[in-house]
């Protein structure tokens, strides 16, 4: 670590897409706060570079926000939209350069680009053991919690048997959007819309690769597989509510475990609310092991200007 010794010289960049360069920046600072802090964060970065090679164009919607002394990047903030009504947000600074109202700085930034945006809910990411991120975002007029998760790796390989399912894992393709929509409405809880609908060639170009799970050729359920980074992620696993109590979930889950340990991935992951008991323990009697906790907080723009306008010094963060 070094210690400021001169006056920032600041200089703040936006990018509406993460290009090679910003993302090695990125890496680096998030290098050195893991380092530092011990805590987890959550910025997609491998998965938003994959979205993002080969596109360019004019800055229509920002995504990347950086603020640098100099050369060096000492802040910064990104916005993750994964379509919907919420965008979700989160960020670091250097720890050397904490305290000076950096992250305020560019927070409000983010505050200017979601009022633009069609999505409603704003999620604000925070390491449970980050005290500096927890008081921040508690400091926000109008947020409140929302929900916790917990980022689970796999300690020891599924058991043989384990892997016996007659669940069968077939590569989706862009034919099967409005299925993958409409599982996610359900798994969800949301009403199903077509529009913004993930496409499963263009996400797999990104990094992303969606299964539809089927047995005796009938579609119960879906997992998306992250194999953007060197760490293998699992997401979106999901059993139709009329196929379920028959095992299908441990099936896609081992034949999804299967596929990233072919693919020779350092570490296979995935995250889960904590108040879903049932698939905790499917996890957990898979291998899987709790090593991080993420609280998430909302941001209502409804609720938000309210709580500003209402409060006595009408101060935005």
């Amino acid at each position: 670590m070094f210690k400021i010794n001169k006056p920032l010289n600041p200089m703040i960049k936006l990018r509406k897409n993460l290009e090679r360069l910003s993302y090695t920046h990125i890496s680096n600072l998030q290098k050195i706060c893991l380092e530092h802090d011990g805590t987890v964060l959550k910025l997609e970065l491998d998965y938003k570079l994959g979205r993002a090679e080969g596109k360019s164009g004019a800055l229509k919607a920002i995504n990347e926000f950086m603020y640098y002394d100099d050369d060096t990047l000492v802040g910064y903030i990104g916005i993750c939209d994964f379509g919907g009504d919420q965008i979700e947000v989160n960020g670091m600074v250097h720890p050397e350069y904490r305290r000076k109202g950096i992250f305020k700085s560019l927070f409000s930034l983010v505050k200017d680009e979601w009022s633009k945006r069609k999505a409603e809910g704003m999620l604000l990411l925070s390491d449970r053991d980050s005290f500096a991120g927890q008081e921040f975002i508690k400091g926000i007029p109008g947020s409140a919690y929302n929900h916790t998760e917990y980022e689970m790796f796999i300690k020891n390989k599924p058991r043989q048997e384990l892997n016996m399912s007659e669940v069968v894992l077939r590569k989706a393709t862009n034919c099967d959007a409005r299925e993958i929509a409409r599982q996610n409405a359900i798994y969800f809880g949301e009403e199903f819309k077509e529009e913004g609908m993930l496409i499963p060639e263009e996400e797999e170009k990104c990094g992303m690769i969606i299964y539809l799970a089927e047995v005796r050729n009938n579609v119960i359920g879906k997992v998306h597989l992250d194999v953007s980074a060197s760490v293998g992620g699992i997401y979106g696993l999901g059993v139709l509510p009329e196929c379920r109590g028959k095992g299908y979930g441990r099936g896609i889950l081992t034949q999804a475990i299967q596929q990233l340990i072919k693919k020779n991935f350092k570490g296979i992951m995935l995250q889960v609310n904590v108040k879903n008991e049932n698939a905790l323990n499917l996890y957990r009697s898979c291998g899987f092991e709790v090593t991080s906790t993420m609280d998430y907080y909302e941001l209502k723009k409804d609720g938000f200007y309210r709580a500003i306008f209402s409060s006595p010094s009408g101060m935005i963060l």
